[in-house]
Parts: structure tokens; sequence; C-alpha cells
């Protein structure tokens, strides 16, 4: 469940953000940066980043940060793989959403890998819809992006 809004930059989110980095390496190769890089994107008002514990571990962990003036972006979704199946993933990205209409957002866009079956089932079981990709993701034939209005 998630615990609420924490720094991007803790211990425990840069821990699962690390650990989400190596995962998608491993799958596609498209790990893609040091995580403090982008702490500032998650502070409010315009974004919030949350972390999911389960007796107290650290187990999941998302963000939203500004898109543009109506949408804010999803990034850094992820559940540690001892954990999944729990139902975290959906729970982190239904209290995701929550924050984002809370900070004033009518949509919210992100983008995922073509390899990540779970991640795309999640995304469109929770309504979104493919979009085309934007911004670097262009250029990325693996990536898939996706929007839901808020």
């Amino acid at each position: 469940m998630p615990s609420g809004p924490e720094p991007f930059d803790s211990d425990d989110a840069q821990a699962l953000v690390r650990a989400q980095q190596e995962e998608l390496r491993g799958l596609d190769g498209a790990g893609d940066i040091g995580p403090t890089r982008e702490a500032w994107m998650f502070e409010p008002p315009d974004g919030v980043f949350l972390v999911c514990r389960v007796d107290g571990r650290a187990v999941g962990c998302g963000g939203f940060c500004r898109f543009d003036e109506t949408r804010a972006e999803l990034k850094r979704m992820y559940v540690v793989p001892g954990a999944r199946g729990l139902g975290l993933g959906r729970e982190l990205l239904v209290a995701l959403e929550a924050e984002a209409r809370a900070a004033g957002y009518v949509g919210i866009v992100l983008e995922t890998g073509v390899l990540q079956d779970a991640s795309l089932g999640l995304y469109t079981s929770s309504g979104y819809a493919p979009i085309p990709c934007y911004g670097v993701y262009a250029e990325r034939e693996w990536s898939r992006c996706f929007e839901k209005s808020l």
C-alpha cells in the first residue's frame, strides 16, 4: 500500500529506482538514468513520488511530474519481483492518479516498453489508451506511450 509522498532522493526511493533500472537493462537494455538526476521533477506542486511498503519494507514506487499545462507524466513505476501479484502496482497507480487530480492535472501520459507485459496489461486494463510516442521515446522502437483522462 502506498505510504504517501516521499522524497525521490530518499534511500528507499533510490534503492527501488536502482533495482528498476537494473531490471530494465536486463530486459531490453534501456535502463537510462543515474537515480538522483531527476529528483526535482517529483517535487510539489508539480509532481509527487510515492513508495509502497509491506511490513515496513519498501517494495514499490512511482511518481509523476509536469508534462505540460494540463497533463502529468507517470514515471518510475516499479514493484520488486517478490511483491508482484499482490495488486500493489494497481494500488500505486490509483494513488498516483488521485494525487495528479489533486494537483490539478486533467490527464496523464506515460511510456513503457514493448517487452514489459505486466506494465502493458496494467495500463490498458486501467483505461490508458495508446498515443504516438513523444520526446526521446519517439525514436525508440521498443517504446509504447499511453494517455488517460483524469
